[in-house]
């Protein structure tokens, strides 16, 4: 039997112009987060939340992709960040080139922090570069503990997961520590935030993270 790579030869112009998006954020001083999540993690109201606690010293753009819908980028808007929205009419992740073109409308120049919002699902973002710093997995805890397990390319590929809703444990037949333990079994480089978006609980280890990281592109 022969196994024909063709995700490799597909991904390869992809990879090529990440690398030179990754070049171009690193000249300006940009960190940049790849947000990738099944729909209703909660990674939008990540943003909001980050955009709360950072933005009066973060200058913070969004790139939001979605296939259909302005409604995130609104939410992002009126939380006080400037977004471009990508729809991908049904496509199921974002792709470099998409990224590129929406960059271009902003002013790099004035941005610490880009944070691009994949299109919601586990499985088809987490092979495509975007030239981000570091990918983050948004993690709801009432989707069950058994995510990392079953998606394990999202969180292999990750360097960040974010536990969200935390709040539900008491609710939910799963806790927080075995979600936690799923994801560190497939990726124990991983570094696990536990948080509740509603609730605003966890998010300055989160927040402190992130200007750690930024303090090092500069």
């Amino acid at each position: 039997m022969k196994t024909i790579e063709v995700r490799k030869s597909i991904t390869a112009a992809n990879d090529a112009l990440a690398h030179e998006l990754r070049s171009q954020f690193t000249r300006h001083g940009i960190l940049v987060l790849n947000l990738i999540a099944s729909p209703g993690a909660g990674k939008t109201a990540l943003i909001e939340k980050t955009i709360a606690r950072l933005g009066a010293a973060v200058s913070i753009k969004v790139v939001e992709g979605d296939p259909y819908t302005h409604l995130d980028s609104q939410r992002v808007i009126r939380a006080g960040a400037q977004s471009i929205q990508i729809n991908t009419e049904g496509g199921c992740h974002l792709d470099a080139q998409m990224v590129g073109r929406a960059v271009d409308r902003f002013d790099l120049d004035q941005t610490d922090l880009l944070i691009i919002e994949n299109v919601g699902n586990l499985l088809c973002p987490a092979a495509w570069d975007l030239g981000q710093d570091a990918t983050v997995v948004v993690a709801s805890l009432a989707e069950g503990a058994d995510k990392p397990l079953k998606y394990p390319e999202a969180f292999t590929r990750a360097q960040v997961v974010v536990i969200n809703k935390i709040d539900l444990e008491p609710h939910l037949p799963v806790t927080t520590a075995e979600l936690r333990r799923n994801a560190l079994t497939v990726n124990p480089e991983l570094t696990v935030f536990e948080v509740s978006c509603l609730h605003s609980t966890g998010l300055d280890s989160w927040c402190q993270w992130i200007r750690d990281r930024i303090a090092t592109k500069k």
